[in-house]
Parts: C-alpha cells; sequence; structure tokens
C-alpha cells in the first residue's frame, strides 16, 4: 500500500517536538498503541496544539450530566454534519469502546434519528445538529425540549461547546487533510485479542 501524506502541512518529527508536546504525544502513545495523527500534525503549531488539547479535554474529560460515550456521540453526529472523515472516524472508534456497540457510530454518522440510542439521546443530537447548521435559530423551545429529557443549563452549554469545538475541528482536518490513522477503522469493532 504507498503511504499516504497525513496533512497537507509539514509534520514534525519527534526531534523537532517541544518537550511539554513530546511528553504528551508519548503518553498518548503508551495508552493506544499508536499516536493518533491529530497530535502529529496540530505540533506543527506548538501554542495552538497546547491551546486546542486544553479546550479537548476541558470538555471531554470532564464530570458533568453527559457522559462520554454522549460526548462522542455529539463529536461522531456533528462531524458528519460537516464531512469530516477524520473526526468521524477517530471519534467512531473511541464511541464504539465506550460505549460497547459495534454498529452506533456507523448508525449516528449516516441518521442519528434511525440509529439505537434513547429518545433523551435523539434529542441531545437533535439539538447538537442544529448548533452545527443552524445555531442562529435556537430559541427557549429548543432550551425546552432538552429540559424535558432531563438536561440542566451546564448540560446544554457542554453540548453546545462540544459542538462548536468540534466545528473547529472539523474545519481545520478539512482544509489540511488530516487522514484518519488505519487504526481507528477497526476498533471497537472487533474483540480484542
Amino acid at each position: 500500500m504507498p503511504e499516504t501524506s497525513i496533512s497537507r502541512y509539514p509534520v514534525p518529527t519527534p526531534g523537532e517536538w517541544p518537550d511539554d508536546i513530546r511528553a504528551r504525544i508519548l503518553e498518548v502513545q503508551a495508552k493506544a498503541g499508536f499516536v493518533p495523527n491529530v497530535f502529529l500534525t496540530l505540533a506543527h503549531r506548538p501554542d495552538e496544539f497546547r491551546a486546542f488539547f486544553a479546550y479537548h479535554d476541558a470538555l471531554m474529560l470532564k464530570e458533568g450530566g453527559l457522559t462520554k460515550g454522549e460526548r462522542e456521540m455529539i463529536v461522531v453526529a456533528t462531524s458528519a454534519v460537516n464531512n469530516c472523515l477524520y473526526c468521524v472516524v477517530a471519534h467512531g472508534a473511541i464511541l464504539r469502546i465506550y460505549e460497547k456497540q459495534p454498529l452506533l457510530a456507523d448508525q449516528l454518522a449516516v441518521n442519528h434519528r434511525k440509529a439505537d440510542i434513547t429518545p433523551r439521546q435523539k434529542a441531545m443530537l437533535d439539538f447538537a445538529i442544529k448548533v452545527c447548521s443552524d445555531s442562529a435559530s435556537i430559541n427557549d423551545e429548543d432550551f425546552k425540549t432538552l429540559r424535558d429529557y432531563g438536561f440542566d443549563d451546564a448540560d446544554i452549554w457542554d453540548i453546545t461547546a462540544i459542538t462548536a469545538f468540534f466545528g473547529l475541528s472539523n474545519r481545520m482536518a478539512n482544509v489540511i487533510s488530516m487522514r484518519p490513522n488505519d487504526e481507528f477503522y477497526l476498533m471497537g469493532r472487533i474483540p480484542r485479542e
């Protein structure tokens, strides 16, 4: 198989990484067994790398009314709307692992309304898709719908912030042609040996 570039922009070599970025990348590699290309491509701009992952972690690793799986559902569904191959594939893998549902990410990437999720989660994704596609039309009725499903204002903020953050991520990934790691495609689809 021919080697394909993971970015239109230069990808720094490990010797070029600042120490804090090297530590973060090696930590991820030790945990995952490989380095997701998002880390390698964003290392091209160290200050932005740090800001990106600080905000990513603040949104995706926090405790709150949304589970880690629900946070990944938002990423997959909205990244599909934004046609972001990297995020659909990479976060689809994470979603399959968190939810232990090998079909779920594919369902969400095509049509969340037909996916094997709860009515509450469908309402969450309806809102996220609206934020992604037409945020100017968000109104009090949208908030009421989410509150009727048990989401509070902090949860609604989180849904919105995750959608907005990954809107930025999707656009950067598309512009730089960030390629998903091959490892992501099978993760969570077949039992680990």
